[in-house]
């Protein structure tokens, strides 16, 4: 879940912070007289309240600090918004591309590039490639707001390769080919192609006409692809796709978990996540009892016109400092930690003694460890320097994230997507369901986007 678009204090203190790099205590403070850092998220975390107390205590133990960990599992938009309006003080905020993009035009977080230009670590571009400073860089604004999370990676096809051998098919690089592919699946396995979670995750196939997601500046001014006529020979496809059950019916519903889960039990053959995922859903197989011989790879978008290829890397997942945080420089402390290898250690493996084992070097998961897949918020941190542990474990990942590097694209950001995205939901959605032609989804789509002002032509 994405913060909302509106996740803004309604009241900003005036806090600055301080030029030193300073220190979250020392290991002669006492428990009462260390500081407390006050993270927020709904991504990073352990899979449970005692898990999260344990990754609260793991955060403490490495920064001497104490660590109020709030983890908000479910209306996260609402309840960080509720939190940082009411003027309590947060520290850290995880947040997203579009929620950053909101909270930068806002002035609710604080601009850390001067800390960041004097970190040994965040300053390492082997630790944070320029790319990835690139991607957080908020246009038409000056500073950086935030420090990245995670490798985000990229949107793509993952399909069941083991039945993909069976049945004889070829890798699909046309929308053609991915419906034979669906027909196929549908005829010899009784299942769906394709699932969806809404419009979350088409870019894939919106790649076969060359548009790209979100926002597009045309000599200055927004446009959105998606609510163009350029889009309407998509949006007929899945119109087909539905038509012809082909596609999971309750894509509208769908969230990206339900999506997991029916690929994970063998009711759909296709759906569109991250590489990343890749390898989860693998490993995920043998602890899930899936049947014998499961085989989750990626594949690229279907080519367009000119033969390129798109999909779109994920939206950037950063932490960020709001501007009334009690404790900035602990905040920024914790920041660069995160990047370090025991802050990639704890995102990805987990909490030690509760997810694994470690003895002179040699790692070993748990039974919770395995169980949770080695995704504690930083699957797979960005630093180029990170090798998993487990390299059995990586299974389908290298090819998926070459399809990125290869193929991938950073969507334009800007403040008013997430109230675009949602009237461009809602138009494709009754296009793909054939409550509106494609034409007229895309034209009334294109008309209320223009009347609020979200797109300039």
């Amino acid at each position: 879940m994405r913060l909302n678009s509106q996740l803004v204090p309604a009241v900003l203190a005036t806090t600055v912070i301080a030029a030193a790099l300073a220190g979250c205590g020392n290991s002669t403070n006492t428990a009462a007289n260390e500081p407390t850092l006050t993270i927020v998220s709904n991504v990073v975390g352990g899979k449970n309240p005692q898990e999260n107390q344990a990754f609260a205590d793991e955060i403490g133990q490495a920064l001497h600090c104490k660590v109020n960990f709030i983890n908000v599992p479910a209306d996260y938009t609402q309840k960080v918004q509720s939190m940082m309006s009411s003027g309590q003080k947060l520290d850290v905020i995880y947040a997203t591309g579009p929620d950053l993009a909101q909270l930068v035009k806002s002035g609710a977080v604080v601009d850390l590039q001067s800390k960041i230009q004097q970190s040994t670590v965040l300053n390492d571009k082997n630790v944070v490639p320029q790319w990835e400073w690139d991607d957080i860089k908020i246009p038409q604004t000056t500073g950086i707001y935030a420090v990245p999370v995670k490798y985000q990676g990229a949107l793509m096809p993952i399909v069941r390769q083991d039945w993909m051998a069976e049945l004889g098919l070829a890798q699909p690089k046309t929308l053609n080919d991915f419906y034979n592919v669906f027909q196929t699946i549908k005829q010899k396995k009784g299942v769906y192609g394709l699932t969806l979670s809404q419009i979350y995750d088409i870019e894939p196939f919106m790649s076969a006409v060359g548009i790209k997601n979100q926002y597009v500046m045309d000599n200055g001014k927004r446009t959105i692809p998606y609510a163009s006529a350029a889009a309407i020979p998509v949006y007929e496809w899945l119109h087909k796709l539905f038509a012809d059950q082909l596609l999971d019916p309750n894509f509208v519903t769908n969230k990206t978990s339900d999506e997991r889960n029916l690929f994970l039990s063998g009711q759909v053959g296709m759906f569109n996540y991250w590489d990343a995922w890749v390898p989860m859903l693998n490993n995920l197989a043998n602890t899930q009892g899936a049947a014998q011989g499961f085989d989750a790879e990626a594949l690229p978008g279907a080519a367009g016109p000119d033969g390129k290829i798109l999909v779109s890397t994920g939206d950037t997942s950063v932490w960020a400092m709001p501007k009334n945080a009690a404790n900035p420089d602990l905040a920024f402390k914790f920041m660069e930690w995160w990047n370090t290898k025991p802050g990639e250690i704890l995102g990805s493996l987990g909490v030690k003694g509760t997810d694994y084992t470690e003895n002179n070097g040699q790692y070993q998961l748990t039974q919770t460890g395995t169980a949770e897949n080695m995704d504690h918020g930083d699957p797979q941190p960005i630093d180029t320097g990170w090798k998993n542990p487990f390299p059995d474990l990586q299974k389908g990942y290298a090819n998926a994230k070459q399809i990125g590097v290869k193929y991938g694209y950073q969507p334009y950001t800007l403040p008013d997507w997430n109230n675009a995205n949602v009237i461009v939901a809602q138009y494709a959605v009754n296009a793909i369901m054939g409550k509106l032609s494609a034409q007229d989804a895309v034209s009334q789509m294109h008309a209320e986007l223009l009347s609020k002002h979200l797109v300039d032509e």
